[in-house]
């Protein structure tokens, strides 16, 4: 969706093939996506999925966060069963504070525009992916 030009639209159906992904598991990351307020749905003919903002306004700490349900960044590396901080300290914990720090940065700097593929340069997927207008899609 953000290689789409702004306000195209993608079928779910192109998006799991893109995506490589059964339709039935995609439509759940969909729902969690749009009740997130990450992406539009359309119903009906020319309808489709969108992005609401720009993908570069969106970090990927907000998409992780939606399905990060463990929140691991804060537990301990070795056990899982209590939060990782400094009174308690497993072998591991200066090195899983480091990676845990290098992951959130990652996580807080990269926008969904990071990852886009431009339609310019997309090779063997640019019908499926959406980035010509969708037949009965287009701007909304």
């Amino acid at each position: 969706m953000a290689s789409l030009p702004d306000g195209n639209t993608i079928r779910g159906k192109q998006l799991a093939q893109a995506a490589g992904i059964p339709s039935n598991y995609l439509s759940k990351i969909l729902w969690t996506l749009g009740s997130a307020g990450l992406i539009d749905a359309t119903r009906g003919s020319g309808g489709g999925y969108r992005m609401r903002r720009h993908a570069s306004d969106i970090r990927l700490f907000e998409v992780v966060e939606l399905f990060d349900r463990q929140r691991w960044k804060q537990r301990c590396f070795l056990s899982g069963e209590h939060d990782c901080d400094e009174a308690n300290q497993c072998p591991a914990h200066d090195a899983w504070r480091r990676v845990r720090a290098v992951y959130t940065e990652f996580l807080e700097l990269t926008t969904i525009a990071d990852f886009a593929i431009p339609c310019a340069t997309r090779t063997g997927l640019i019908s499926i992916a959406g980035c010509d207008p969708v037949e009965g899609a287009g701007p909304r």
